[in-house]
């Protein structure tokens, strides 16, 4: 996923704070702005979504089913933020810092909510988490560490160990499941990846057909549209894994292998050593509890 395609940091919380306050003019209180300014961002963020966020309900507001989507998401990915930026500036000694690049769908829904657990590890260790997809600008953004999904060229300056197999496969709430089976159920996918469902259905010839198949602008949102009921997703394992350990999502039909795999890169030396070679030897000894 491109950087370019995550809404604004600005716009997000602005719409977070005002679905959890209730009100516009709460929301521009607790982020020291004007009353216009919020109701500026939130129109922005809608329209970059292409769907509404909120419609009228009396003399308030009140969230569409998208709406609700979106904010159960960010409300989890702020806590979660806010808690993991808490740890993590305790222990920041700059000397040791170390900078993680993160494509952002898995940064979210797979390694934010495991960086406490890095931290209790290493105290000594102040980890800055950085979000981007494809090529990483090691020199410039003094990168150490980049995950990513190896669907790109590599140059041979790069350094890479496979981490983990791309899998995808449909999730969804476990009260979908019997409309799975008979095909009464609307598909989610992602825009990242228009074709993945066409794909996915040509292979598994016995699944019923969707009665329809609707696109959202990022797989962390379709994921958490299943959880919230709304449909089928088509999700990566890597973001559904936490949520089918919890029984929150289903994936009755497993997961399948597309050929791409994820994997930790970096330039410079070889081998790695120091605080870097704890880090990574920390990133795949998670893989293997996640993905085995």
């Amino acid at each position: 996923m491109k950087r370019s395609e995550i809404p604004s940091l600005d716009d997000l919380r602005a719409f977070e704070t005002t679905a959890r306050l209730g009100s516009v003019r709460l929301a521009a209180d607790s982020l020291a702005v004007t009353h216009g300014a919020v109701s500026r961002r939130i129109t922005k963020l809608s329209e970059d979504l292409g769907f509404k966020l909120f419609e009228k309900s009396g003399r308030g507001l009140r969230l569409t089913a998208a709406g609700e989507t979106l904010n159960l998401t960010l409300g989890r990915f702020f806590t979660e933020l806010a808690t993991t930026v808490e740890g993590l500036r305790a222990a920041n000694v700059e000397q040791n810092a170390l900078v993680l690049s993160c494509e952002p769908s898995v940064a979210m829904r797979w390694l934010i909510p495991r960086l406490p657990n890095f931290h209790s590890a290493h105290p000594e260790i102040a980890l800055h988490l950085s979000v981007g997809g494809g090529p990483v600008e090691f020199r410039r953004d003094r990168i150490d560490l980049a995950i990513r999904r190896l669907d790109f060229g590599l140059p041979d300056a790069w350094h890479v160990q496979r981490l983990f197999p791309e899998k995808v496969g449909p999730v969804m709430g476990p009260q979908l499941a019997p409309a799975f089976a008979s095909g009464e159920y609307v598909a989610l996918g992602s825009k990242t990846r228009p074709d993945a469902w066409s794909h996915w259905l040509s292979i598994h010839s016995s699944v019923p057909r969707p009665t329809e198949i609707r696109f959202y602008d990022h797989h962390f949102l379709i994921v958490e549209a299943a959880a919230a009921g709304l449909g089928v997703a088509l999700s990566p394992m890597v973001l559904a894994t936490d949520d089918i350990d919890r029984e929150r999502l289903i994936a009755p039909a497993g997961f399948d292998p597309d050929g791409s795999h994820y994997g930790l890169i970096w330039m410079g030396e070889t081998e790695l050593s120091g605080k870097v070679h704890d880090l990574a030897r920390w990133l795949k000894a998670q893989c293997k509890i996640s993905f085995g």
